[in-house]
Parts: C-alpha cells; structure tokens; sequence
C-alpha cells in the first residue's frame, strides 16, 4: 500500500482574465506557477474572447461574482502570494482590493493589464485610475510595461531617464516596488527597470526575438510572485524569471497564427529549491 507523504507547496492565487487560447491570463498563471512549484489558485474577473491574432470581446464579471470566487477561498487556504492581472471595472477593482485588505497576504503583485498583445483595451481611464488610488497601495510589486506606465501616468517616456521618473511617479502612489518592463520594446536588450526604497536597479538580459510572445507579461508577474513566495528576494526572483520567459520563448510551441503562446514547461528550465 502506498503511503502520502505531502509536500508543502506555496499557495499562489491569480485574480485574473480568462484567455480561451491559454496564452494569456489564468491559465498562463497556473501553467507558471506548475513550473516554478507552487500550487496555483484562480478567480476569473473577466471571460474574454480571443485567440492568438486579436481579441474579439470580453464578457465582465460582477464585483459579487469575484467576491463569491474569492471568499471561499481566503476561508480555505494559507495564501502565500496574491498575482492580479486583468481587473476589467471600478467595481471589480474595489471589491479585489478590499477582500485583500480583510485577508492580508504577504505579497502581492499587480500586473496592471490595460491593453492586449494585438492592442485591443481592456480597461477604461476610470478603471486605471481606481487601480492607482485602490490596488497600488496594497502592492508588493506593480508591474506595468513602458505602455502602461506610460497611461498610468500620463508621462511620456522616451530614454532610460524618463522611465526612471515614471517609476519614481508610479512609486509615490503606495507600492513598495515598481518593475518596468521593457520586453516589448522593438529593438535593443530586453531590459527591467526595478525602483524601491533600495534605489533603482536595471535587470538587462538579450532581447530573443520571436513572434510568440503572448502573454508575456502576465508570466513575468506571476513567475515573480512564484520565487517571491519560495523565499527569494526580490533582486533574486526578477533575473529568474527573466530567465524563465526566455526559455519560454525559445522553446515555443508554434501554436496559433499570430503572437503565439509560450512554452510553459521549457525544458531548459529548473528551479533549484
């Protein structure tokens, strides 16, 4: 007869879009959290209708609706880390940021999801604005790339310069961190800007290019809160998890016929814990 032995596995909860393409968005997140070892938990904010060339809707849930997925939840298990990404309205937004306020986490990273990889917008100017004022000061890390730093501050950014005072702007509304990432950019090395009360530091690694790059940012995120919630600092946790997006890239499927998903499970990838 075999005998469980269990294993304690960090517990790491998206609240997040769903993508029926798997590139992006929950199952993005729970593919990511798979590879780095934790167990993955998902609250569904927002159905979306997609594929790998573009986004044809979205169909909202209900702030009661992503209360009555997040309760239980919170009730039941010993969360680790809370990784949000698509939160589609106010409503949403404030309902998230209060469930988290009456069930502290010790990490938590906003990935601030305003746009699609095709460019379709997921969320209105009122719904960054109460992502700012309410979510921002919960987090551990906010994550937005230069395009989203770049609405969310209403600053332009053009040099290295300009993206440090975005981050310094984004920094003054109640995060511990900003990350600002440059993955996205056409051209030069795929480089990060973190800020935090430790100063600025530029994470630079070379720029793989590929057309499956889908639901970059949302694994970046959650990869992050992974290696957060295993214990590696935060200096640590982002270079791996640059690594990991490389070899996501580099071991891509080939799936879909335009900016194709990654390769959750590449087989270059180990984690050493």
């Amino acid at each position: 007869m075999a005998v469980s032995k269990t294993t304690r596995q960090p517990i790491v909860l998206t609240i997040a879009g769903f993508d029926p393409s798997g590139g992006a968005g929950v199952l993005a997140d729970i593919k990511t959290f798979a590879a780095f070892g934790c167990y993955g938990l998902a609250v569904v904010t927002s159905v979306t209708f997609q594929n790998t060339r573009h986004v044809l809707g979205a169909f909202n849930q209900s702030e009661e609706n992503v209360h009555q997925q997040l309760a239980p939840l919170f009730d039941d298990f010993e969360i680790s880390a809370i990784k949000t990404g698509m939160l589609p309205n106010p409503e949403v937004i404030r309902e998230v940021a209060r469930m988290i306020r009456a069930h502290p986490v010790p990490i938590v990273i906003v990935d601030p999801v305003l746009k699609s990889t095709s460019g379709y917008d997921l969320v209105d100017d009122h719904a960054v604005e109460t992502l700012v004022g309410e979510l921002f000061p919960l987090a551990s890390l906010v994550t937005p790339n230069v395009a989203e730093a770049r609405r969310i501050t209403g600053t332009d950014v053009r040099d290295q310069g300009q993206i440090e005072q975005v981050a310094e702007i984004i920094l003054r509304t109640g995060p511990r961190a900003v990350l600002i990432t440059g993955g996205d950019a056409d051209s030069g090395a795929a480089a990060d800007l973190l800020l935090d009360a430790e100063g600025a530091t530029v994470f630079s690694a070379d720029r793989v290019i590929s057309n499956h790059t889908h639901g970059t940012g949302c694994t970046l995120s959650s990869a992050v809160a992974c290696s957060l919630a295993r214990g590696r600092s935060l200096r640590e946790a982002i270079p791996a998890a640059k690594d990991y997006i490389a070899q996501a890239i580099i071991s891509a499927p080939g799936a879909g016929h335009g900016k194709g998903p990654l390769n959750h499970f590449p087989p270059g990838f180990h984690h050493d814990w």
